[in-house]
């Protein structure tokens, strides 16, 4: 730092050395201040000199790499779905309705029997002894009768031709063959009961089916009073399966049916294979109240036996089908503030924000009903870096169509 000197006739108010060491201190202070200011100045005006601004420099941002589906019109299929749980149309517990052994069992585990098809046999001895006694006693009954009904007849006659017999005896007579009358009608009601038995001796299928497991074994007693069946029959084909449905949607579904019973699809557990295909039945006649839903209950044809008794299933009614809908994949439509959009593709390769409004969703698919229209490509990914007048980058391919998808309600 240079000596200032005191005596200069520029510093007159310099009259001391005191004052001169205080102001030698401030400058030293006030010089570096100075070199930091002028520092920032220069910065400054070398930045103010740059020939490209910020936002040039921003409009040069690389494309966004996009994957893209093309706006498509045609025919939507509108599903309800549900949970089901798979029943046999049919299901039958066989037992015995007369007690005795059981002689036969005249089938196997697991085996398909028709209506009617003997099934086992209970020994028939003792009803058929006790079907020829029930014959003997209406013979023996028939006789008395054809007797008292003689002997009418002659005590009639000789009270008309001679009046050898009174009228109080023809009267007797004819109440002795009544009552014989009566004692033959019930002979023939034992007999007829007898045969019955007889018969009852003979399992056979109510109905065609499945047999399951054998309950019982041959040689064992069974009685009419038994709890436990004999075997149990379930009628596969058809077979049924009872789902359930919002109550909301009930009106709409009886509505539909008056024009024909609905197509029913039935999917596996995991909704993704497509098991059976029948027709919906009918709706059951009341509501759950703790759940707020209606039963339904369709029918399948199970040729193939794909279903199976308490199987669960998710299940699909195909309530209508929306001709020359127009639609687009379910991504491509985004949910803003102000409703919902879509990034639309134009021809220069960047994108336009474009208000929708969405008429039905379903599954995969999207039903527009304002907003686009076919043939328009849409951002189907990618959207999270996109703004109006983005540039986008599309894949090689073609863009994806939503026909190329399964159709709605199917995979």
């Amino acid at each position: 730092m240079p000596k200032i000197i005191t005596s200069s006739p520029w510093f007159p108010w310099r009259q001391s050395s005191d004052k001169a060491r205080a102001i030698e201190r401030s400058l030293a202070r006030f010089l570096p201040l100075s070199a930091v200011l002028l520092l920032c100045a220069s910065w400054l005006g070398c930045a103010s000199a740059d020939p490209q601004p910020a936002t040039s420099r921003g409009a040069a941002a690389p494309a966004v790499p996009v994957a893209v589906a093309t706006v498509q019109r045609r025919d939507l299929p509108v599903y309800l779905s549900g949970l089901g749980s798979v029943t046999a149309y049919y299901t039958d517990s066989v037992k015995s309705r007369v007690d005795g052994q059981l002689m036969q069992v005249n089938f196997k585990e697991g085996q398909y029997v028709k209506a009617g098809e003997l099934l086992a046999l209970i020994d028939p001895r003792p009803y058929q002894v006790a079907l020829e006694q029930a014959q003997a006693t209406l013979f023996k009954d028939q006789a008395s009768l054809r007797d008292a009904k003689l002997n009418y007849e002659r005590y009639k006659g000789l009270l008309q031709d001679s009046g050898a017999m009174s009228q109080q005896q023809v009267d007797t007579q004819q109440a002795t063959a009544d009552q014989l009358e009566g004692t033959v009608r019930t002979d023939q009601a034992a007999v007829e009961n007898a045969k019955l038995n007889l018969v009852y001796c003979h399992i056979t299928a109510p109905v065609g089916g499945r047999i399951g497991l054998r309950l019982v074994d041959p040689g064992n007693m069974v009685h009419a009073t038994d709890t436990n069946p004999l075997l149990v029959i379930t009628q596969l084909e058809p077979i049924a399966v009872i789902f359930t449905l919002p109550e909301d949607s009930l009106p709409s579904v009886a509505q539909h049916m008056r024009g024909g019973p609905p197509p029913v699809e039935a999917y596996s557990r995991d909704d993704q294979t497509k098991l059976a295909t029948g027709k919906l039945l009918t709706i059951d006649n009341q509501i759950d109240q703790s759940t707020g839903t209606g039963r339904l209950k369709a029918v399948f044809d199970n040729k193939d036996n794909a279903l199976w008794p308490n199987q669960f299933v998710n299940v699909r009614l195909l309530l209508e089908v929306r001709k020359d809908a127009t639609v687009v994949p379910a991504a491509a439509i985004q949910r803003g503030p102000q409703g919902d959009y879509a990034f639309v593709v134009k021809p220069d390769k960047t994108v336009d924000m474009r208000p929708v409004v969405v008429s039905l969703t379903q599954d995969n698919v999207a039903a527009v009903s304002s907003g686009l229209a076919p043939n328009e490509v849409v951002v189907t990914d990618g959207q999270d870096k996109l703004q109006a007048g983005s540039k986008v980058e599309l894949p090689t391919a073609n863009p994806k169509r939503p026909a190329d998808a399964p159709p709605a309600g199917q995979q």
